[in-house]
């Protein structure tokens, strides 16, 4: 039976269909998306200059300054406004399609399927997966380090499989393919604080193909000094881990809990829905049959071990230890899993008496995977945000007098506030409590909540004096920003402290955000426009 050929027009159509779909998912309204707490840290260090970025931020991050040097450099060439920020991982997004799509093609050769029908489906097929996942689409629009190691993650297995094929071949380990995989390790390294598990696994992946029995002396020499070169150019961001981890394992502020835990430890392969999940685990078992029977079993393993020992690791340290599994932080391991699912389009069963059945089964899997998470992703692009900081300042707005102050308690409510102003084109100050982030030297008494030493927590007394101090008084109404009060004002402590002689003027909640306004007694009520009169070249801007 002659294997289906895509005609070349077909072929041409479906790239520009999922490369349209991967590009429209990925920048649809993020004009419109405020930068979130996480995100406003990354363009808050950014925007401090280098002398910040790799002498104080180190201080207190227990990640490397290392994304946000690239990102201060991005935005010294695009800008520093929100569209620019978030058009480093727009790129990165992209990249990785190709990326994943070239992974494939190579995939698809090892496991000896007919590089002249079935590789152009299975390369269109992961690209459609990678171009269709939720949490692909999700970390692409962050402004974050996730769309930088999910695109070296994705070049690290293409580089494995490079590896694979010409250890395979007799080829020596030196090469291109042996010098990437090293680079994109050690940009995993220093892109996260947890970028160890991916180098781990990375590490058991390569002795999977690197075929051991078989390499030289010379093959050993560059294997050694290649990763002895990796690990002495990741010491200083090991020492910055090393010196923030206590503080993290002894205040963090994430909860463990197993509830629903296989949901979640399969969330990022997936996304939320079973009936995605069971048809994704089709693609992926038939993906792995097909280099099972290929004789591509180190192979295989290999892949499993990219995919899942990051996520099992860090499922086991944050029971024992402390927690460190974050969906968002182990979303890189969807490539090697969607290149396992994609394969699957490739199988074609030995007997002719079933061939119709088992053949369909695997692409009606695709289909449902596909349908499924299009929908998710049309539903998120058009769906309600939560923490919505513009929201919020749309609400402020019309509301904040001549005089105002925005009192940040933590200190890091500022970073999203001041972003979400500064995009409005407004101008409502912010005073960061006790100071801007960082606050490296807190008044005696204080401790770290959530784990970064930058954001203290205050007692009572502390609260008062900042309370009861003359500038403070004078401040005709302060709006009380908290984020996360359950955590860092347990019983309105602060909130209490600055009601004495002021009135609640008026409060706004979305979630974490909380907003309190309190006027004094004796001050003035502001003259007000009905609406806060905010455009959308405003927002956008």
């Amino acid at each position: 039976m002659t294997a289906f050929k895509l005609p070349r027009p077909a072929l041409v159509l479906a790239v520009a269909l999922i490369a349209g779909f991967a590009l429209w998912t990925r920048v649809w309204n993020i004009w419109a998306e405020p930068m979130w707490l996480d995100e406003g840290y990354s363009a808050y260090a950014a925007a401090k200059g280098w002398d910040f970025l790799w002498n104080v931020v180190p201080r207190y991050e227990t990640h490397p300054p290392f994304y946000y040097s690239l990102l201060r450099a991005w935005t010294l060439v695009a800008g520093d406004g929100l569209v620019a920020h978030r058009l480093l991982g727009v790129l990165c997004g992209m990249a990785t399609l190709l990326v994943a799509a070239l992974a494939a093609r190579r995939l698809a050769r090892i496991a000896g399927v007919d590089a002249a029908s079935a590789a152009p489906r299975i390369a269109l097929a992961v690209a459609a997966l990678v171009a269709a996942s939720p949490v692909l689409i999700w970390m692409t629009r962050e402004i974050r380090p996730y769309p930088l190691m999910i695109l070296a993650y994705a070049g690290a297995t293409l580089a494995l499989l490079a590896i694979a094929e010409r250890r395979a071949a007799g080829l020596p380990l030196a090469g291109r393919a042996f010098a990437a995989w090293l680079g994109c390790g050690l940009a995993m390294l220093w892109l996260h604080n947890l970028g160890p598990l991916y180098a781990g696994a990375m590490g058991l992946a390569l002795l999977c193909v690197v075929r051991v029995r078989t390499m030289d002396r010379a093959d050993w020499l560059w294997f050694a000094g290649g990763h002895l070169l990796a690990i002495a150019l990741w010491l200083p961001a090991l020492f910055i881990l090393l010196d923030q981890a206590p503080e993290w394992v002894k205040a963090t502020w994430l909860k463990f809990s197993t509830v629903d835990l296989w949901r979640r430890a399969t969330y990022m392969f997936t996304g939320p829905h079973d009936d995605i999940r069971a048809a994704a685990a089709i693609l992926a078992v038939f993906g792995g049959a097909l280099l099972w029977r290929a004789r591509q079993r180190r192979l295989l393993a290999a892949l499993l071990i990219l995919a899942l020992l990051p996520v099992g690791v860090s499922l086991v340290v944050s029971h024992y230890v402390t927690p460190v599994f974050i969906i968002r932080t182990m979303t890189a391991l969807a490539i090697p899993a969607l290149l396992l699912m994609g394969l699957g389009i490739g199988w074609t069963p030995a007997g002719e008496d079933r061939r119709g059945f088992v053949r369909l089964l695997p692409a009606a899997a695709l289909v449902w995977v596909l349908v499924g998470q299009a929908v998710i992703d049309v539903e998120a692009r058009f769906g309600h945000l939560q923490r919505d900081w513009y929201r919020a300042v749309e609400w402020l707005a019309p509301r904040f007098g001549p005089g105002d102050v925005v009192f940040a308690y933590p200190n890091e409510g500022a970073l999203p506030f001041d972003r979400a102003v500064r995009d409005h084109g407004l101008a409502m100050p912010s005073r960061p409590i006790p100071t801007e982030v960082p606050s490296l030297n807190p008044p005696p008494g204080s401790w770290y909540v959530s784990g970064s030493r930058g954001v203290p927590s205050l007692d009572r007394v502390q609260l008062r004096a900042i309370a009861r101090a003359p500038a403070t008084r004078a401040v005709p109404t302060i709006w009380l920003l908290r984020l996360g009060p359950w955590a860092y004002d347990k019983g309105d402590v602060f909130l209490e402290e600055l009601s004495q002689g002021r009135v609640e003027v008026g409060r706004f909640k979305d979630g974490a955000i909380d907003i309190v306004g309190l006027r004094r007694d004796d001050a003035p009520v502001p003259v007000t426009p009905a609406k806060a009169g905010v455009s959308a070249e405003g927002r956008a801007r």
